[in-house]
């Protein structure tokens, strides 16, 4: 739980998926288990909610966003480090995007050093450790501007700021 300006609360909820990862805990019941614990909107014991969905497989987080739409701010997807251009309104008013990106250098291998990284692609087997790459890092995320009165999405807009790839700046 988080107090933002003018007393209003968010709630913020990080899950892990579980397709392609280790064996966890069902992250759907406990994001349901957890928003059933508060009231959305105007009047409500929070006024916006953002689950942050950290999975391999687009599929399962777009699974989160169908399921949880209407009744949280956003659903956004972390993990894959590569920012998805899906980012959208879903019909229940929930924002969704199935995956921010990283905040880092884009040329490199998801925030590694090229060289290491792609060696362990050819030789099949893990290398030395991993060195971060120091380029140019670009700042990525996502805008959500919500409603008052529900709580929910009234507009979505990636951001992305600095380094290789296009930028993309919210509207005012």
């Amino acid at each position: 739980m988080a107090e933002v300006a003018n007393g209003r609360r968010a709630l913020v909820v990080n899950v892990m998926g579980r397709l392609f990862m280790d064996p966890l805990d069902d992250p759907f019941r406990t994001v349901q288990a957890e928003i059933q614990k508060y009231r959305l909107g105007a009047g409500g014991s929070i006024q916006a909610a953002v689950i942050d969905v950290h999975a391999e497989a687009s599929s399962e987080k777009a699974a989160f966003g169908h399921s949880f739409d209407g009744l949280v701010s956003l659903v956004v997807g972390t993990h894959t480090h590569t920012p998805s251009a899906d980012h959208q309104i879903l019909p229940g008013g929930t924002g969704y995007m199935t995956d921010a990106g990283m905040c880092g250098d884009y040329d490199s291998v998801i925030g590694m050093q090229k060289a290491g990284a792609s060696l362990r692609f050819w030789r099949k087997v893990p290398g030395e450790r991993l060195t971060p790459a120091e380029g140019a890092a670009t700042l990525c995320g996502v805008l959500v501007e919500t409603d008052d009165t529900t709580g929910l999405a009234l507009r979505i807009e990636p951001l992305r700021l600095g380094g290789r790839l296009s930028q993309a700046m919210p509207a005012a």
